[in-house]
């Protein structure tokens, strides 16, 4: 994470002060003081120091992308996304091999870096890496987490295409990483 009182560049706002609101292993609220190349002091803006994220582009060798159907108490749907979590220590890779294995039994052949993207820059300070996980077969059974309410769903590539095209990947940053997944393994322009 990005040191909070570093210069900024050139038209960055510069903090002045900050204090922690709320903190806990899930969720880190700061309250911020910034002052803006204007002049104007904001105080507060908050800010969500959070861990980074992954998410994982799964495609087995007949070309169906393994997903997930997980309970979303915020929005209080299930939510059709990829598997993913919280990156624990420092390599996101590895990260994204558990949570697959985890949340879906599956595990992958091949696992490259597909990209980051930050999913909240205006009041999240992460990123999210995407994983791209390649030969995926079923392995084993779930391993879900005290809090996980997860259904595995494969879907032909195809369709997943076409679901993204009409709006029906409602997670913006799920919508996002299956772009750039299916993009680096070549897939998003085929029929």
């Amino acid at each position: 994470m990005k040191d909070r009182f570093a210069a900024p560049p050139p038209g960055g706002w510069e903090t002045l002060s900050t204090r922690t609101v709320l903190q806990d292993p899930w969720l880190h609220v700061a309250a911020e003081r910034v002052r803006t190349p204007a002049g104007t002091v904001l105080d507060p803006f908050w800010v969500l120091l959070q861990p980074d994220w992954v998410t994982v582009i799964a495609i087995t060798d007949d070309q169906r992308i393994v997903m997930i159907r997980e309970w979303r108490q915020a929005v209080r749907e299930f939510v059709l996304m990829v598997p993913g979590g919280v990156i624990e220590g420092d390599d996101p890779v590895a990260t994204g091999a558990k949570e697959l294995a985890e949340e879906t039994g599956y595990r992958a052949a091949r696992l490259r870096h597909a990209g980051s993207m930050f999913p909240d820059p205006a009041r999240i300070a992460n990123r999210c890496h995407v994983i791209l996980a390649e030969g995926c077969e079923l392995a084993g059974v779930q391993q879900l987490e005290a809090g996980e309410t997860i259904e595995p769903v494969l879907l032909p590539i195809a369709e997943v295409r076409a679901m993204l095209l009409r709006g029906e990947i409602e997670s913006g940053l799920h919508a996002a990483s299956l772009l750039r997944g299916l993009s680096a393994a070549g897939l998003m322009e085929k029929p």
